[in-house]
């Protein structure tokens, strides 16, 4: 046996004490007067610290212990169909065969040979070489005396002969950046959300409310951990009415400023904000909180660290063999190879990894537009056709239909969300239809035409305004999220508030309008954290949202408040409003009022909820007061009121009202009597003033 530094091995057994022959380098041998091999452990001598005699250390032997890996693990694992293979894979202490300690597992099958090496070594993995499990490429051992904390790494032999140090790519726990260690971990934490997980598949994500507030954890209060978020993070978005918070990328990553989308490790939460177990913490609590938890998940691409996958054995295995199909072309990283089985294996079990361990409610799967073509930000030239001499990467395609169709059957009620940018057929289409299998698709081309059409003077929207009815040509083409994420925030774009034209005043009315609109357009939506209260600058992840714009003392505060009013009364209206969430995805759920008045810039339309309850949404995208503006309402309403508009004083707007004030002064307004006029095709319509850059929801007021 090989123990290096060692300067004695003794083998100790019942009636038995035999001390091995010393050869030098750390290589003890002996044969044992015996027939059989006993169960015995090891006495160690080493040079005392202090230089003073010798240290003994008694230990049980790895070697005396069969392989703590089953033949269906390994079979699984073969087959590319190991759907919890983070239990199979990885470091995870155990009691084997009546010894405590750590089985450490890897699959490596270019490797020469592989040696665990960590803090219980002194990092010299010699005296810990691993056993090859035949052609499963899998190397195991089961490491006596090794539990939670312990750091290691596995030292890996090329098929060259040269060596390479590397983190645990299974590893569910790392040191924090920058170092780059893995630990071995074990989790405590007692779940207590087991009646929001009865109740999360209740109703289909896509007939259901479903307002996202997206949030960079690290910086939405920069310095809290985990624990401290959950303290603050739950009760702020549920005062807001969201129903659910998307985390940008959480698994662990060695650069801050990658926002957490080039990741070494697929299946550790960033140590940054604490323990796996404190972030079980705190979705736990956001899901107490009545919050659904979404986590962006990136399995386009992976960065080119040289302790994590990249040429990960010496030859490429995450990554495509073919080194220019292999290099993504945009962010200097490494595109996975999804046709490899054991490659998709490892991404599969990962989707299903973070909704199993972590409770995670769904996944925002990032990039997948740069993962289905094979000719993505490519020339030609530069790419290979497929088969069919297309451009679509089929693997590609095979792996998110297997990842969508494993993680809906085991895991009820986990959407799957695709930012997928292009035309792509079928991207939420079922995959027994032949569809990616995904619930929800960003719907980026209405994002970008929105968004260039709000930044435009009002005088010039009149000759772009079909940049605001363009998405209603294929609302139902997919079921579709609507996105003000995280990118239109930074790079120079503006802030949402700083994207508007015109002064303070009508940036924060565009602001609001802008949001009016949204929140009625079918399709579910997400804003960025800050975008709520009209922070005017650019998000950083260096320090976050500008939180002292809503401190009281500043003078502007209340501009800023009131647009956070409105966003909590946009939630809390929608969620109250069928019409607004339940028929997203059908024609049936929408019908233009008036998508051609270009000349005013105003929009109207209504939406209906499953029983034809409407409700009316009308934008003046104009800074002007429209008087007397006659719009059709559907003719089996006998009144009308505002549910929202937001022009009111209290979100910083001017308070024109349509209807008549209330007595009580609490800001209601009496209904509003339809006139037996025809108007937009309809036999009955009102009369309404228009605030200037606003958006006004009109609901049925029932007189009996």
């Amino acid at each position: 046996m090989l123990r290096p530094y060692a300067r004695s091995v003794t083998v100790l057994a019942k009636g038995l004490r035999a001390e091995l022959h010393d050869h030098g380098d750390g290589l003890f041998s002996g044969v044992l007067p015996m027939r059989s091999v006993p169960e015995y452990r090891l006495l160690i001598a080493y040079d005392s610290p202090d230089g003073r005699g010798l240290h003994e250390v008694e230990t049980d032997d790895p070697y005396r212990l069969l392989p703590a890996l089953g033949e269906l693990d390994l079979h699984l694992i073969g087959e590319g169909r190991h759907e919890q293979l983070w239990r199979a894979l990885g470091a995870h202490p155990m009691l084997h065969q009546g010894v405590t300690g750590t089985r450490f597992t890897l699959w490596s099958p270019n490797a020469r040979g592989v040696r665990v090496a960590g803090s219980f070594n002194h990092w010299d993995g010699g005296g810990f070489p691993m056993r090859s499990l035949g052609a499963s490429g899998v190397w195991e051992l089961f490491v006596p005396g090794v539990g939670e904390g312990a750091l290691y790494k596995f030292e890996i032999m090329r098929p060259d002969g040269t060596h390479t140090l590397r983190a645990d790519p299974m590893a569910r726990h790392t040191e924090v950046p920058p170092a780059n260690a893995s630990v071995v971990t074990v989790s405590r934490h007692e779940w207590r959300d087991a009646d929001w997980l009865a109740r999360r598949a209740d109703r289909p994500v896509h007939e259901a409310p479903f307002s996202v507030y997206e949030v960079h954890l690290a910086s939405w209060r920069p310095g809290l951990n985990y624990r401290q978020l959950a303290e603050q993070l739950p009760s702020y978005v549920k005062d807001l009415g969201f129903t659910h918070v998307e985390l940008m990328p959480l698994a662990e990553h060695p650069f801050g400023g990658s926002w957490g989308y080039q990741v070494t490790g697929f299946y550790a939460p960033t140590s940054r904000m604490g323990s796996p177990d404190d972030f079980r913490f705190l979705i736990d609590a956001l899901h107490r909180a009545g919050l659904g938890v979404i986590m962006d998940w990136v399995p386009a691409h992976f960065p080119r660290d040289e302790w994590a996958l990249a040429d990960f054995d010496g030859r490429p295995l995450y990554e495509h063999g073919d080194p220019v199909r292999a290099a993504h072309p945009d962010w200097g990283t490494l595109e996975f190879d999804y046709g490899r089985k054991e490659v998709r294996n490892f991404l599969v079990a990962n989707a299903v990894y973070w909704c199993e361990e972590f409770h995670i409610d769904g996944l925002r799967v990032d990039a997948v537009a740069s993962m289905l073509y094979l000719d993505y930000s490519r020339e030609e030239g530069q790419w290979t056709p497929n088969e069919h001499g297309g451009r679509e990467d089929l693997d590609a395609v095979a792996f998110l239909q297997e990842m969508n169709a494993t993680v809906h059957r085991r895991c009820p009620g986990v959407v799957t969300i695709a930012e997928e940018s292009t035309a792509w057929d079928g991207v939420t289409r079922a995959t027994e239809h032949g569809g990616l299998g995904f619930g929800l698709k960003w719907n980026m081309g209405w994002m970008h035409d929105s968004l260039e059409y709000m930044a435009r003077e009002p005088v010039h929207r009149r000759f772009h305004h079909h940049e605001m009815t363009f998405s209603m040509m294929y609302a139902y083409s997919e079921n579709y999220l609507l996105p003000v994420s995280h990118d239109e925030v930074v790079h120079g774009k503006g802030a949402l508030v700083d994207k508007m034209p015109g002064d303070w005043w009508q940036r924060r009315a565009n602001h609001r309008a802008y949001l009016g609109f949204m929140w009625a357009h079918p399709g579910k939506q997400l804003l960025f954290m800050g975008q709520e209260f009209a922070q005017g600058a650019e998000w950083s992840e260096a320090h976050g949202p500008d939180w002292w714009l809503l401190d009281p003392s500043y003078a502007a505060e209340p501009d800023h408040r009131g647009v956070r009013l409105l966003v909590r009364d946009l939630n809390t209206v929608y969620g109250r409003t069928p019409a607004l969430w339940e028929r997203d995805t059908v024609p049936e759920g929408f019908e233009w009022i008036d998508c051609e008045a270009a000349e005013d810039n105003v929009l109207a339309f209504v939406r209906f909820d499953a029983g034809r309850e409407p409700l009316v949404s009308v934008s003046n995208f104009s800074p002007v007061v429209r008087e007397g503006y006659r719009i059709g309402v559907p003719e089996w309403v006998p009144a009308w009121a505002e549910a929202l508009n937001t022009d009111e004083e209290r979100y910083g707007g001017g308070g024109i009202r349509n209807g008549v004030a209330g007595a009580g002064g609490d800001g209601e307004r009496g209904p509003l009597a339809p006139e037996p006029e025809p108007s937009h095709g309809r036999g009955s319509s009102l009369l309404l003033t228009l605030p200037p850059l606003a958006t006004v929801w009109l609901r049925p007021v029932r007189t009996s």
